[in-house]
């Protein structure tokens, strides 16, 4: 029996040395410029721009810790420029007996303009380290002086297997703290994963309720446990127990195939059953460069519209912009040629490494590049069109390579033809320059 009260899973989790922090390999890892900070001993001011559940918090923590910082934490929903100004003294004084401060602001994002020009003095004069978090885009939430005085860390969602390491981190510590031996099947650990999508949070709660609440005569939590949680708490879909990734994946398999009624069928159970409406709208914009791509080139900007719309409307009304792109994607044409030929691109950069620019289209600004053969035989397209100064664009050892394979439906019809024509010109320009010079004697000569 517990006799005391516990704090959140995530809370009991959170690592204690940043060795044991979980995913961010990309910040965190022999390459990744946190790390390579760290090894000069050096921490900068960083906003940490994540999804919500990702490790913001702790990583700011365990950040403070390795560079032997005092450290302070604020949410910019309650604190204020009297908050700061306290801190700030207190770094001053911490400055000057070689010790360095830092102050974590979650939500930095809420902050005004005032309250975010005054982090600028502490910052710039060294008497803070600045931590900020924020679930928002800095571009459009941090104002520019106090960006180009921190580092920006993009922050990723756990993938599958950082959430599932996670939880099964968390079995053992559950069966720690309530004294219970019980276990789980693989299968119904990776339906909490899929369901948290990169929220350890998330998931980490799931797996907990299932763990309290499940009968005392069993000691295996199967997917059954989770039905009446995430329905009690609001958290699935639907009434029929279906899972968020197959409603997603319905959603954009109907887009794909093509069938408006059922596309806005599956939209609108997500939304009435309270899926949040911007996460709809990121994946409509990921579908039309994907899957409409050049097909329909105007699908993007129309996606990123209705976007746009709804925060400017919010809801409901900003729901009929999510519909009515929807439809247009569903039945725009398709094509994934885009989409293939960055799997194409990507995967030849890998193969073939640092391939040189041809001379022809480097740039050229100094006397010393000109001399050195930069530029040499490009010509302008807009000034010679028949001339074919930009064939050899592609390094040397990709010459012929075809990324880009349009399928020839919608607009990239169009793109097929100009790229045929383009084929052609080149044929016949390359034949003229093989034939050998005529050197008959002209008549009267």
């Amino acid at each position: 029996m517990l006799k005391r009260s516990l704090p959140p899973l995530a809370h009991r989790l959170r690592p204690q040395v940043l060795s044991e922090f979980v995913g961010q390999e990309h910040l965190l890892g022999e390459k990744g410029f946190i790390a390579l900070m760290l090894a000069r001993g050096h921490l900068d001011s960083m906003v940490l721009w994540g999804p919500p559940g990702c490790g913001k918090t702790t990583l700011a923590i365990l950040l403070a810790g390795v560079v032997e910082a005092d450290f302070f934490q604020l949410s910019a929903v309650t604190a204020g420029v009297a908050d700061i100004r306290k801190i700030a003294k207190l770094g001053r004084e911490n400055r000057e007996q070689g010790r360095r401060t830092v102050l974590f602001l979650d939500e930095i994002h809420r902050f005004n303009k005032a309250q975010q020009d005054f982090l600028l003095a502490p910052v710039e004069e060294g008497s803070l380290i600045l931590l900020g978090a924020t679930t928002e885009n800095p571009s459009f939430s941090i104002i520019t002086p106090l960006l180009s005085r921190a580092r920006v860390a993009v922050l990723k969602a756990l993938d599958l297997d950082a959430s599932m390491d996670l939880l099964r981190k968390a079995m053992v510590r559950l069966a720690d703290d309530y004294g219970r031996e019980i276990s789980v099947a693989e299968e119904v650990l990776q339906r909490i994963a899929a369901y948290a999508e990169g929220d350890a949070r998330r998931g980490l709660n799931l797996l907990e309720m299932a763990f309290i609440n499940l009968d005392p005569e069993r000691a295996e939590i199967a997917g059954a446990d989770l039905k009446p949680l995430l329905e009690g708490r609001g958290l699935a879909y639907d009434r029929d127990g279906e899972e968020h990734f197959n409603q997603i994946s319905a959603f954009i398999k109907s887009m794909r195939a093509g069938d408006p009624d059922a596309a806005l069928y599956w939209l609108g159970r997500m939304l009435e059953s309270g899926e949040e409406p911007l996460y709809l709208a990121r994946r409509m914009i990921r579908f039309a460069s994907e899957d409409v791509g050049n097909a329909a080139p105007q699908a993007l900007q129309l996606a990123i519209n209705a976007r746009q719309a709804y925060e400017i409307l919010g809801s409901p009304e900003g729901e009929l912009a999510l519909y009515q792109v929807a439809a247009y994607l569903t039945t725009a044409p398709k094509s994934d040629a885009v989409y293939l030929a960055m799997k194409r691109v990507v995967k030849e950069i890998k193969k073939s490494g640092n391939q040189p620019v041809p001379m022809q289209v480097r740039n050229a600004p100094t006397g010393l590049m000109q001399n050195l053969g930069y530029g040499d035989g490009y010509v302008n397209p807009h000034r010679d069109r028949i001339n074919p100064g930009l064939i050899a664009a592609l390094p040397e050892k990709l010459a012929g390579a075809a990324f880009y394979q349009p399928a020839g439906n919608g607009y990239e019809a169009t793109v097929c033809q100009r790229l045929q024509e383009r084929e052609q010109l080149l044929r016949e320009l390359k034949s003229s320059a093989a034939k050998p010079a005529d050197k008959r004697s002209k008549p009267g000569s």
